[in-house]
């Protein structure tokens, strides 16, 4: 080597030897900072970490970033897989999120905590079975943080805590399922996926399995099931555990709120898939079974609170159901007498054969069959025969107040027409409206069930809500001929008609012993009349907005047309109460009308009821009579006088 290069080589050499370099953070420089200080609590870390299962480590073996003093306000985190190398391989995802791509995964320290970490086993973490919904909560129970998420499932933990599994935890019971005794795969905390995934704990096919890992005879049970069977055939519509039993607010079977308890296992676990005409067709199942158990007496005494009386869990199992023909089925022919001798000791096999699932009527089939026809013939010829009797007497009674001699003329032709085609339209109006807002039930099936009815019933509500505006606007025509403006002038609310209600009332209730003087109409007639004007109008307006909504919502708001489904259907069943409650009672149930004011039929009614209804009216009426009959005398005396 050339001598002069030599030189060169030992020159920078010696600079780079006698040159100073960056100090070495030693862990006594942490300490000198966070451990004595006294002027910021938040820098003491002595307290947290001890009983830390890091407490014997130091500091830099985890903040691997300090470099040189005084070191950035804000570390990054600390690199946790550098010792815990198998827990950082498996923590990969949580949930549908994925480490490194979706900054809502929730990291080391937000479950485990900074540097006051425990074990699993000690009471202070923040991970042990007791705190452990706390730690899952802070994200799970965050609305903001769900909805960012889309997690529809809110309140995981709230739910949880009020669960026989939540209430054992919180009691100190450590053997009480928590959140990662469901939700971890594998056995590990650290793998805890969605349900969508085949490897999910809670992946449909995967639940019985977890939740057998504490319920280990039950999912024996289960999984020798027709239920447990069609699950291992991968049929995504079979029940498993948190069908019947609920996901987090699993309750015990004595609590009533409990989907599994006596008396709501019919109606609330098993009815959904029994009763599901997708599923019965798909599996042909009988349909039914709700019904048929509600008629029988098990069903009749469980509806009436017995929670020890029979119920489908009682018969068919609980967890090992088996279909009938199965030889280890608890509904097995052979096996009845056993089955029902649980709450029968001594029941024979003639009865343990007899069916359950029958109809509503009882046994269609030998000798109850038979009674039952018995019956059923008897409740025709005795109450028809009853019913027709009375109907006989009630015509006998109305054509006899029709065909009374001495009659007061109340409507003429036009108003009885006009009277009995706004019955009529109502009537139609209130029975199709009725059905369509009650279209499950038994008498709207009953009138609309066949096919094309519930079509039929949607135009006849149309067409008679048109007749009924047809009649009214015949009615307003009819307010301005001069009968019509009597009419009007006569129904005219007056301020004598608030005192005859409370005159009226008072004669009721024996306080005083006059009888108010109602002339044409009393007050009970022009409410009924203005509340008709009233209730016609509203119906009108808001029944042609929801008929023609799709013109209404061009200037419209859809809320406004919710207001007037509002409207509409409360104001339909004021007017109906009020026909049947008012009106009903005093043209046809008061005892001085009974059984009926034939005036909506001839226009007239009896003069006797008419003086009691109407005695200024009526004695008005009379008073005209003299006056004509002494003009016709040459009579000059006032009418008055006689």
């Amino acid at each position: 080597m050339k001598p002069r290069l030599v030189g060169t080589f030992l020159f920078l050499t010696l600079i780079f030897a006698v040159s100073p370099t960056p100090a070495q953070v030693e862990n006594a420089d942490c300490t000198d900072c966070h451990f004595e200080s006294t002027d910021d609590p938040d820098m003491e870390l002595s307290d947290a970490l001890e009983g830390s299962v890091h407490a014997g480590l130091d500091c830099i073996e985890c903040h691997t970033s300090i470099n040189e003093l005084p070191h950035e306000d804000i570390l990054p985190p600390a690199d946790c897989g550098s010792c815990h190398e198998d827990v950082a391989d498996i923590y990969v995802k949580h949930g549908r999120g994925v480490i490194g791509e979706d900054d809502a995964v929730p990291g080391c320290a937000d479950c485990h905590g900074n540097h006051s970490i425990r074990y699993v086993d000690h009471k202070d973490s923040r991970v042990s079975p007791l705190n452990l919904p706390s730690t899952c909560g802070l994200c799970h129970e965050d609305d903001a943080f769900t909805t960012d998420q889309k997690i529809r499932f809110k309140h995981p933990v709230r739910v949880y805590e009020n669960s026989i599994h939540g209430r054992s935890a919180l009691g100190g019971r450590y053997s009480a399922a928590s959140c990662n005794d469901c939700h971890s795969t594998e056995g590990t905390a650290h793998m805890i996926l969605s349900p969508g995934d085949v490897r999910s704990a809670i992946n449909h096919f995967n639940i019985p399995n977890t939740c057998g890992q504490c319920h280990k005879y039950i999912e024996e049970d289960y999984w020798e099931g027709i239920h447990g069977d069609l699950t291992k055939r991968g049929q995504v519509d079979s029940p498993i555990c948190t069908s019947c039993h609920g996901e987090h607010n699993i309750l015990p079977t004595d609590d009533p709120r409990s989907p599994v308890s006596p008396n709501r296992l019919a109606e609330a676990t098993c009815t959904p898939c029994h009763e599901s005409a997708a599923l019965n067709e798909k599996y042909e199942l009988p349909t039914g079974r709700l019904q048929s158990y509600q008629d029988s007496y098990h069903g009749l005494k469980s509806k009436a609170g017995d929670v020890t009386v029979a119920n489908c869990a009682s018969c068919h199992g609980a967890h090992r159901i088996l279909p009938h023909t199965d030889p280890t089925s608890t509904v097995n022919p052979a096996n009845l007498v056993a089955t029902c001798g649980t709450c029968h000791p001594s029941i024979s096999e003639e009865i343990a054969s007899t069916r359950i699932h029958e109809d509503s009527a009882g046994m269609q089939t030998g000798i109850a069959g038979i009674v039952r026809m018995i019956y059923i013939t008897l409740i025709f010829v005795v109450i028809g025969g009853m019913a027709l009797h009375w109907l006989i007497d009630l015509l006998h009674q109305i054509r006899k107040v029709m065909t009374t001699k001495k009659q007061v003329r109340r409507m003429d032709g036009d108003e009885v027409v006009q009277h009995f085609i706004l019955a009529l339209s109502f009537t139609v109006l209130v029975v199709t409206g009725f059905s369509l807002r009650f279209y499950d039930s038994w008498w709207s099936k009953g009138l609309f069930g066949w096919e094309g009815g519930y079509t039929l019933r949607g135009d006849l509500h149309h067409i008679a809500g048109v007749i009924l505006l047809m009649a009214s606007a015949w009615h307003g025509l009819y307010l301005i001929t001069k009968r019509g403006r009597v009419f009007l002038k006569d129904m005219a609310p007056s301020l004598n008609d608030f005192r005859q209600f409370i005159q009226m009332n008072a004669y009721n209730l024996g306080i005083t012993k006059d009888h108010p003087q109602f002339r044409r109409f009393s007050y009970v007639e022009k409410a009924e009349y203005w509340a008709l004007v009233w209730g016609t109008l509203i119906m009108g307006v808001t029944g042609l907005l929801l008929w023609f909504d799709n013109l209404a919502i061009t200037w419209l708001p859809k809320g406004f047309l919710d207001v007037m489904l509002i409207i509409h259907y409360y104001e339909a069943w004021l007017a109906f109460l009020a026909i049947l409650v008012w009106h009903m009672y005093s043209t046809v149930f008061s005892p001085n009308v009974y059984p009926m004011n034939p005036s909506w039929l001839t226009g007239c009614m009896p003069e006797e009821q008419f003086k009691v209804e109407h005695p200024a009216a009526s004695a008005a009426s009379n008073l005209e009579k003299i006056e004509k009959l002494k003009e016709k005398k040459g009579d000059a005396r006032p009418a008055e006088e006689d």
